[in-house]
């Protein structure tokens, strides 16, 4: 059977108008000419920041007056490294290698701590990331839960969630995973199950297969968590009948959230991932970005019709309750967020700072009793108007009161000129409260978001896009 006799017509007719747009976006300049993809995930991007103290990043910076921080921790360690992966990750750890980096993660809590005159940490929500942090045995997964609530104030914190794998949360040692993560007070789980067909995760190079993937879902859930599933689209070979396959089974799943992503060939982390370099030996082996977007736009309108709306740009909820409060608070109301481990960040009002990719120089800077920091920026005025946008923007909206008071200008006083070709092109709306991505302009929001980058941080130079109107380095001025 032809994909176009299993799907509604309505949604092939969609997925063509997205084509159309694409072609006329491009031609505008909003999209660069190649069609690569760029991800507006921080301002400026996390590539792009300058060498920074940790006197300088600290210098004048005040708590939160209602003592609150969002938390993030990083712990680096896989099973494997997945092709697609632009982060630093450690594979094939011994138990001890892992001891240590916990010991070195309780002494850097210890000297944020010192750094914040703090005796414990008020926490608002709590992301705990990687690698795949629950690739530590159950004691050494105890240990670190033990210790970090030790820490923790949580009686204001909204939710606990952890980043995870399949295969950790299988078998005796899965099953007692899962209990102490519940016993310390974990509610929410991201499981990175990224494809559900065998021949994709192989090329992924994925550490698990689809039972597997089934099976920890089924796990999760019988364990009281709230799961949140990760799939990649627009992956080598993978053809639109294999991800309207994977979509269909996905919303069978009954997920709370369903999270998807666009792979990202060029590095958005410290990393070069493997994808790259197959992409420099073998172009043709890629989809174009027409397939690409042909599925992002099925994808969209499959999950509509199972109840699914998204709910934060590229995560797709059936009640407006379900996401993940971490990237809501960091990304949308841009609150203080602070991160422990190799190359956490702490995104702060006014402030970003980066933690070295190095472990040995993370394990050196620790030692010495400082912060493993290693790039940052205090943003100028300028800068401070801008991620005051591109954040809220990217991922809800921008509340135009509360952009007033993180930015200290007014939003009508800025980017007049490129806010009205954006709406003129039916990208943004505005009215007397919010500043707001169009259905379109979701659809193509990393691309709308660099329309706000300073000419320092644009992802490709100004010859990579059309001469047209939108080409985002016109009117770059946020006074013009």
């Amino acid at each position: 059977m032809s994909l176009n006799a299993r799907i509604d017509p309505s949604i092939i007719d969609a997925a063509d108008a997205v084509i159309s747009d694409y072609s006329r976006l491009r031609e505008a300049g909003l999209i660069n000419l190649e069609g690569t993809f760029f991800p507006s995930v921080h301002y400026p991007p996390i590539t792009m920041y300058p060498q920074i103290s940790q006197e300088d990043l600290f210098k004048s910076y005040s708590n939160p007056e209602n003592g609150l921080f969002d938390v993030y921790v990083h712990i680096p360690f896989c099973l494997k490294l997945c092709t697609f992966c632009h982060y630093p990750v450690k594979t094939g750890a011994a138990a001890a290698e892992k001891d240590g980096y916990l010991d070195a993660l309780e002494k850097e809590m210890d000297i944020y701590m010192r750094v914040l005159g703090l005796e414990k940490i008020k926490m608002r929500s709590v992301l705990v990331g990687g690698g795949t942090p629950t690739y530590l045995t159950p004691g050494q997964l105890e240990r670190f839960l033990r210790y970090f609530t030790g820490k923790a104030d949580l009686s204001k914190c909204t939710q606990f969630s952890y980043d995870v794998d399949p295969p950790t949360l299988l078998g005796d040692d899965g099953k007692e995973r899962l209990r102490l993560m519940r016993e310390y007070g974990v509610d929410r789980l991201t499981i990175g199950i990224q494809a559900l067909d065998d021949g994709i995760l192989k090329a992924m190079n994925r550490p698990h297969d689809v039972d597997q993937a089934l099976r920890s879902i089924e796990e999760s859930r019988k364990a009281g968590f709230k799961v949140n599933i990760e799939f990649i689209y627009g992956y080598p070979y993978q053809t639109l009948e294999d991800w309207v396959a994977t979509l269909e089974k996905a919303v069978s799943l009954d997920a709370e959230e369903i999270q998807l992503y666009q792979l990202k060939v060029i590095p958005y982390g410290d990393l070069n991932g493997t994808i790259l370099s197959d992409f420099r030996k073998s172009k043709a082996d890629f989809l174009t970005k027409e397939t690409t977007l042909r599925m992002k736009s099925c994808a969209i309108s499959l999950l509509a019709q199972s109840g699914y709306n998204e709910n934060l740009t590229r995560v797709f909820t059936k009640t407006a309750r379900d996401f993940s409060h971490y990237a809501h608070n960091q990304c949308c109301m841009l609150y203080d967020e602070i991160g422990f481990g190799q190359t956490a960040f702490s995104s702060l009002r006014d402030r970003f700072g980066l933690n070295t990719l190095d472990l040995d120089k993370y394990y050196s800077c620790i030692g010495r009793g400082r912060l493993p920091l290693d790039r940052g920026l205090v943003r100028d005025k300028e800068e401070q108007i801008r991620w005051s946008i591109i954040l809220p923007l990217k991922n809800r909206r921008v509340i135009r009161k509360y952009f007033d008071k993180v930015s200290g200008v007014p939003l009508e006083s800025v980017f007049r000129r490129k806010i009205g070709v954006l709406k003129e092109f039916g990208l943004v709306s505005e009215d007397s409260n919010f500043l707001s991505l169009t259905p379109l302009g979701r659809f193509f929001a990393d691309e709308v978001c660099h329309q706000f980058h300073s000419p320092e941080y644009m992802p490709f130079p100004r010859d990579a896009y059309s001469a047209g109107p939108l080409n985002p380095h016109n009117h770059t001025d946020p006074y013009s």
